[in-house]
């Protein structure tokens, strides 16, 4: 295997769990007030200041589209975490899905996007497989066109939210393990597959170029260098290193906006990556410290920096997500 495509995965896992608690803080006095200096893993705290699932809703149509569960009753109240019932070290329900498709794909010996729909259909439907509270448009969409009957190549639906770049750096780490060489795998294969849920050019385009930035720092080129190369159209080398001599909180808040939405969302994680290039701890706590939607930032700062950097040890002994990796045990849901 190539150890900087898993530590890619890895790292985007870290970044992840490193955000969780802090997920959707647009007020960062908030945010310092109830977090403190956020320097690891941390349960998080209810009341959320800025959470919107007091104005969210989702009703099933039919078993079809049934995916809230016990946690449908947390919605249309003001304070609620998104991720209230996760313990420190825990992943969102994106990652999980993430991890669940390294998992899947390593233990098939092949990537099957028909067979993973079938999972994703499954896990999603399954009460209590994950502890999330909230669950983004992208899969109420999705299975509210399920429940109409609509096949699941048909269900996914136009996206310009950075969520959509989660899945890269978990299928390039599957489709390492079961290619002999980097230069094998098919960047096109993982937009394609960002597709089956997140349509359209914005998730696209970011997810190729994010594949790509990965593969190129797993042959072994230094990530600057490479997201100088790549990242035209979202960010120039000139800003870049302008950007770098402000503050975290001035790059992704001030100059570009914390929130969710391609192409700002993935050039402001391009800005984070190439300010702490070298240094992985730096800029996981950089992202989780900017708020917004630090979690899937994530997926994009974790992985770059852990592919160039690698993880450090004292980030994955409490990450509760080693242990869904593993590929050598029977899988809980479908194999129990």
């Amino acid at each position: 295997m190539n150890d900087r495509l898993q530590n890619a995965f890895l790292g985007s896992l870290v970044a992840d769990a490193v955000a969780m608690p802090v997920h959707w803080y647009y007020n960062t006095e908030a945010m310092d007030r109830d977090y403190g200096s956020l320097d690891g893993y941390r349960a998080p705290k209810n009341p959320h200041p800025d959470s919107i699932l007091w104005r969210s809703s989702y009703r099933a149509r039919n078993e079809e589209g049934e995916i809230l569960h016990d946690q449908a009753a947390y919605w249309g109240q003001r304070g609620v975490h998104y991720h209230q019932f996760l313990p420190a070290g825990d992943n969102t329900v994106n990652f999980l899905l993430a991890a669940q498709l390294y998992r899947s794909t390593v233990r098939r010996g092949a990537y099957d996007p028909d067979a993973w729909l079938e999972t994703y259909i499954q896990l999603m439907r399954t009460p209590g497989w994950h502890r999330d509270t909230y669950l983004e448009e992208v899969h109420r969409a999705f299975f509210d066109n399920l429940a109409q009957g609509k096949a699941p190549r048909s269900c996914g639906i136009k996206d310009i939210h950075i969520g959509a770049l989660v899945p890269v750096p978990a299928l390039l780490a599957a489709l390492d393990v079961l290619c002999e060489e980097v230069d094998e795998i098919d960047p096109l294969l993982v937009r394609d597959h960002v597709a089956l849920t997140h349509r359209g050019t914005a998730a696209g385009e970011a997810s190729l170029a994010h594949a790509r930035m990965l593969l190129a720092v797993a042959e072994g080129r230094e990530l600057r260098e490479v997201i100088a190369e790549m990242a035209t159209g979202w960010v120039g080398r000139s800003k870049l290193e302008r950007l770098a001599k402000l503050g975290d909180r001035a790059i992704v808040g001030s100059h570009f906006s914390p929130a969710c939405y391609l192409p700002a969302s993935f050039a402001a994680s391009l800005a984070l990556a190439w300010k702490y290039a070298d240094d992985f701890s730096g800029g996981v706590l950089a992202n989780a410290r900017c708020g917004g939607d630090n979690c899937h930032r994530g997926a994009v700062v974790g992985s770059l920096l852990g592919a160039a950097n690698g993880v450090p040890e004292e980030w994955l002994r409490d990450l509760r997500s080693m242990e869904r990796l593993r590929c050598d045990t029977l899988d809980p849901v479908f194999e129990a």
